[in-house]
C-alpha cells in the first residue's frame, strides 16, 4: 500500500509540472507583441557596403547627406548609428479569432496556405520606426513564425526611413512653432485615400489610430485628416498616409512661405 501511495504522489507532481508548462506557453505570444529595445555595437559592426564603411569610420556623420543625395540604405546599422534612440511601434494589422469575426486587433496577421502535408500558417506584421523629430520610416515583415516576421519589418523599416517637413499652416494658429504640417497633402493606395490637413496647436492628432502611431513618431502632435475608401485594410491606408507624408517634400517652397508657416525639413536645428 505505501507503494501504490508513493507512485500516486509522483503522478501529481508531474501533472503539475505540465500545467506550469501550458501556463508558460500561453503567456509566450503577449510579450513577442512587444517592440524590442535595439542597441546597436558599433565596435562589433562589420559593414558590408561602401556607404556602411563611411559610417563607421565617421567621414558619413549627418543622416540628412544621405537622404539628399538619394544614396540607397543596405545596412540597418547606419541608421542607428546616425539616429540613435529611434523608437519602434507595432501596428495593429491583424485580427485574433472571434465568434462571428468579432476578434479583436492584433499586431500579427496570420494566414494559411492548404497543403496536402497539412496548414503551413505565416505571420506578417507592420512596424513603424522614428525618432519624433522629423524622421520616419515604415516596414513590412513576413514569416513562418513570428518573432522572424517582426524582425524583418523592423530592419525594412529602418531601411526605408525619410524626413518629412513640419510647420504651422492653420489659419487657426498663430504661431510659428513645427508641430503640424505646413500645407495639406493626399496620398492614395488602392482604393484608400488619406488627406492629411494642419491644426492649430492643442487640437492633437484627429486621425485614426494607427496613422496617429506613425505621425507621433514623426514629430507631429496637431492634424486633421479625411479618409476615403476600403479604410479596413490597415496596409493600404498605412501605405497612403507614407505617400501623403513624402509629398511634403515634392514640392519647392519660397522662403517667405515657409517662414510664414515655420516650415522646417528633418530635425529640429
Amino acid at each position: 500500500m505505501k507503494m501504490v501511495e508513493e507512485e500516486k504522489k509522483n503522478v501529481k507532481v508531474e501533472d503539475n509540472d505540465l500545467e506550469i508548462e501550458k501556463e508558460e506557453i500561453v503567456e509566450a505570444p503577449e510579450e513577442i507583441e512587444k517592440a524590442p529595445e535595439v542597441k546597436i555595437d558599433v565596435d562589433a559592426w562589420k559593414p558590408k557596403t561602401e556607404l556602411g564603411r563611411k559610417v563607421k569610420s565617421g567621414e558619413v556623420s549627418d543622416i540628412d547627406f544621405i537622404l539628399d543625395k538619394g544614396l540607397p540604405i543596405l545596412e540597418c546599422e547606419i541608421v542607428d548609428v546616425l539616429l540613435p534612440g529611434l523608437e519602434t511601434e507595432l501596428l495593429l494589422s491583424g485580427q485574433s479569432k472571434g465568434k462571428f469575426g468579432g476578434g479583436s486587433r492584433r499586431v500579427f496577421r496570420q494566414t494559411q496556405k492548404k497543403t496536402p502535408e497539412g496548414n503551413k500558417p505565416s505571420f506578417a506584421c507592420i512596424v513603424a520606426v522614428g525618432n519624433k523629430d522629423g524622421y520616419v520610416g515604415i516596414g513590412f515583415g513576413k514569416s513562418k513564425d513570428t518573432v522572424p516576421a517582426r524582425e524583418k519589418a523592423i530592419r525594412q523599416a529602418k531601411l526605408n526611413i525619410f524626413k518629412i517637413r513640419r510647420g504651422c499652416g492653420s489659419w487657426e494658429d498663430s504661431s510659428n512653432e513645427p508641430h503640424s504640417i505646413p500645407f495639406a497633402v493626399q496620398g492614395k493606395c488602392g482604393s484608400v485615400v488619406v488627406k492629411l490637413m494642419p491644426a492649430p496647436k492643442g487640437k492633437g492628432l484627429v486621425v485614426e489610430k494607427e496613422l496617429a502611431k506613425i505621425l507621433s513618431l514623426a514629430g507631429i502632435s496637431n492634424i486633421y485628416s479625411k479618409t476615403f475608401g476600403r479604410t479596413s485594410s490597415k496596409s493600404n491606408l498605412v501605405n497612403a498616409c507614407v505617400s501623403a507624408l513624402k509629398k511634403l517634400s515634392a514640392f519647392k517652397i519660397s522662403k517667405d512661405v515657409a517662414a510664414k508657416v515655420g516650415m522646417i525639413e528633418g530635425r529640429v536645428q
